[in-house]
């Protein structure tokens, strides 16, 4: 269902189409905050990872190059995926149909969801790459230990990010509840100034169409008259 400009009023939580955008009321949005904040935790990830993971060529997790990579994947993925969705959300209000509301809402959703999935398989992977990794093997550890906060800090922040995006998931869900449960408010709402299309039997004053029988019959009373003797 879709609706010309300027007609929309908060579909999928969001306001009327065409309305001027206000940074303040945009920052304030449950959902782009915590966009930021994984935004945040994202960098710190593949920021850590890259910066002190690596040993030469080797990554300093037990030796597993797979570990290091995917931890630097979704980390960036993730960064790329909350700026693009940053500017979905600035964009959100001026989306006149509910149809386009409604992809960015999946949209978010989906990615959301899958992220929450992908943050919470790479914490258990990394921690397990970490506790397997021997300290004294110096063919891929750094003997002066460098490099050991930042693998714990991404593995910190991995944890965090499970947090981060499953909150964002949360919201995407009641967004999309919400402009589903309007779409089908407005399908099906009738108007309640429509005039029956059963009208009431004539000669009803009562306003009740049910009150009085169709078929009315009224006692008569014969003419009765004495026989005469």
């Amino acid at each position: 269902m879709s609706a010309a400009p300027g007609t929309i009023g908060g579909a999928y939580g969001a306001g009327k189409a065409g309305a001027p955008f206000d940074p303040l009321t945009y920052i304030k949005k449950p959902q782009v905050i915590l966009r930021l904040v994984s935004l945040l935790f994202s960098i710190v990830v593949f920021g850590c990872i890259s910066s002190g993971a690596w040993f030469g060529t080797k990554c300093q997790m037990n030796d597993d190059t797979n570990a290091c990579g995917y931890g630097t994947g979704i980390g960036v993925i993730a960064f790329l995926l909350c700026i693009g969705f940053l500017i979905v959300d600035a964009f959100f209000e001026n989306l006149s149909s509910v149809q386009h509301r409604k992809y960015a809402v999946l949209a978010d959703l989906a990615s959301s969801a899958l992220w929450t999935f992908l943050w919470f398989v790479g914490f258990c992977y990394l921690t397990d790459a970490w506790r397997r990794t021997d300290p004294n093997d110096h063919t891929y550890v750094q003997p002066s230990g460098k490099g050991k906060d930042n693998i714990q800090a991404a593995i910190a922040f991995s944890f965090f990010s499970i947090f981060s995006w499953g909150g964002l998931t949360f919201l995407a869900v009641q967004r999309y509840r919400l402009g589903a449960q309007e779409a089908f408010n407005t399908g099906y709402d009738q108007d309640p100034n429509a005039s029956s299309p059963y009208s009431s039997f004539p000669g009803s004053d009562s306003g009740d169409p049910y009150q009085q029988p169709p078929f009315s019959q009224q006692k008569e009373t014969p003419d009765y008259q004495p026989p005469t003797y």
